[in-house]
C-alpha cells in the first residue's frame, strides 16, 4: 500500500519529536526518575479505577530514560491483581501481553529486549496465560509507556507500533476494551495537540504525572 504524503509528513513529525524527547530524557539524572516514579506510583494506589480493576498490564521499564515501574508491579502482585506483562517478538514486530505467576515468577524473568525482563511462553511447563487467550479473564487496565504524551490523551511511542497493534487485535473481538493509563515523568507532557496523530494511534483515558491524574474528558 502506497503511504500518503499526509503520513510521510506525520512520520517525519513524530521522528523529530522522539529525538527531542529523546536529549530530554537521557539528561534526567535517575534519582529525578526514582523520585517521579514513587510519586507516580502513589497516586496509581489511590485511583479508584485501579483499585477496583482485577486484571492489570503493566510494562516493564527499561533500564533508564522512563518511568520505573518496579514498585508499581510488585504492588499489584501484592494485592493479588491478576498481572500481564509485555512479551516483544523483534523478528515479527508482534507484542503479546502474558501473565506473571507470583513475586517469585517476576524476579526470575531473563532480560529481553532494550534490557527489559519478559517472560518465555512456558510457566513450569505449562503454557502462559495471554490476554488474548479467548477463554482468559482480559484486561481492565492497561498501564502504557511512552516517548511523550500531550493535553488531548494522544500518545507517541517509540515507533514500532507494538501497542497500537496490540490494542487494535485485542479490541476486534467481543471483549470489553480496557481501560489505558499512561504513566509519565513531568518532562513526558506537552500541551494539547503537540503529538502528531495518525488514524491508527490508539488516545489514552489517563495520563498520571507525579503532579496531577489528567483524565479524558467526556
Amino acid at each position: 500500500m502506497a503511504t500518503t504524503t499526509g503520513s510521510l509528513t506525520i512520520r517525519a513529525q513524530k521522528k523529530v519529536l522522539r529525538k527531542l524527547m529523546a536529549g530530554r530524557l537521557n539528561a534526567l539524572p535517575q534519582p529525578s526518575i526514582e523520585l517521579q516514579s514513587r510519586a507516580v506510583t502513589e497516586r496509581i494506589l489511590s485511583l479508584p479505577e485501579y483499585q477496583r480493576c482485577r486484571s492489570v498490564s503493566c510494562y516493564l521499564s527499561m533500564p533508564s530514560g522512563e518511568l520505573q515501574t518496579a514498585s508499581l508491579v510488585s504492588e499489584i502482585i501484592r494485592s493479588g491483581k491478576s498481572l500481564f506483562v509485555p512479551k516483544f517478538e523483534a523478528k515479527s514486530e508482534h507484542m503479546d501481553f502474558l501473565k506473571i505467576y507470583g513475586a517469585d515468577d517476576l524476579s526470575s524473568l531473563p532480560a529481553g529486549l532494550w534490557g527489559i525482563p519478559q517472560p518465555d511462553r512456558q510457566w513450569e511447563n505449562q503454557p502462559r496465560q495471554s490476554a488474548l487467550d479467548v477463554e482468559g479473564e482480559g484486561l481492565d487496565l492497561v498501564f502504557l509507556p511512552g516517548v511523550a504524551f500531550d493535553r488531548s490523551m494522544s500518545r507517541l511511542g517509540h515507533g514500532k507500533g507494538y501497542y497500537d497493534r496490540f490494542l487494535t487485535t485485542y479490541n476486534s473481538g467481543s471483549r470489553p476494551r480496557p481501560l489505558l493509563v499512561a504513566l509519565a515523568l513531568s518532562e513526558q507532557l506537552l500541551d494539547g495537540g503537540e503529538i502528531p496523530t495518525d488514524s491508527h494511534d490508539w488516545k489514552v483515558d489517563y495520563i498520571i504525572t507525579p503532579e496531577e491524574i489528567i483524565p479524558q474528558s467526556l
